[in-house]
């Protein structure tokens, strides 16, 4: 997947001397939440439709306004997750976009990405998450791979869902029909089940257990 091919320039870029209206008019007809501000190929920030409207003086230049820039940027060569986490960390349907040599060349638009992200392996493929946790110290992508993968499954995708200083929980799309086997072989290796799995074969000996000790002890 090329995430440079959907870097897009349609919609013009601002400058210091635009007007508040020139801002005000450009958001009016474009579903964006911010427009960048670039000089001589060079990425001063973006400014939001939020703070644009906050400003009564539509005749004011921009640049008397440069405490609202917001100075937020991805480089051409992001890969996904780090691009959807750039645009959940500024609040933003519009990224814009740097070259190595930090010139400004373009943005991504949030629901371009997220198109992709919908269209991955992780997200139509056919599989079964689980979410698994592990001391934090003891967290390897390498290991959680190689469970899956010596139980004859497929890792389509994982994420670290939640993480403090002494767990971290990792959600992971599997392609396997020998499930109730991988489950097993990751509580060997120390790692805890955080959702359940209708096959887990070893909740259901618990319950079954549980249902006749409860079952003795109302005798």
């Amino acid at each position: 997947m090329n995430l440079q091919d959907y870097i897009l320039n349609e919609i013009k870029e601002l400058r210091l001397l635009n007007s508040v209206k020139d801002a005000q008019k450009l958001f009016k007809g474009l579903p964006i939440t911010h427009v960048a501000i670039v000089e001589n190929g060079q990425l001063l920030g973006a400014i939001s439709e939020r703070d644009i409207h906050t400003i009564e003086n539509k005749n004011s230049l921009l640049s008397e306004f440069s405490h609202l820039i917001d100075l937020f940027y991805v480089k051409e060569d992001i890969v996904l997750l780090e691009l959807i986490k750039a645009f959940a960390d500024n609040d933003s349907n519009v990224m814009p976009v740097l070259n190595d040599e930090m010139i400004y060349i373009g943005y991504f638009e949030l629901s371009d990405i997220l198109d992709v992200f919908s269209s991955s392996p992780f997200m139509y493929g056919e599989g079964n998450e689980i979410v698994i946790e592990v001391i934090s110290k003891d967290y390897s992508a390498s290991e959680i791979s190689q469970i899956v993968e010596s139980n004859n499954g497929k890792v389509l995708g994982m994420f670290v869902s939640h993480e403090t200083s002494d767990a971290t929980q990792v959600t992971v799309k599997v392609a396997s029909d020998e499930m109730n086997e991988l489950i097993q072989t990751f509580r060997r290796y120390d790692y805890n089940i955080i959702s359940e799995y209708k096959d887990d074969h070893y909740l259901q000996d618990l319950k079954d257990r549980s249902n006749y000790l409860k079952k003795y002890l109302d005798m």
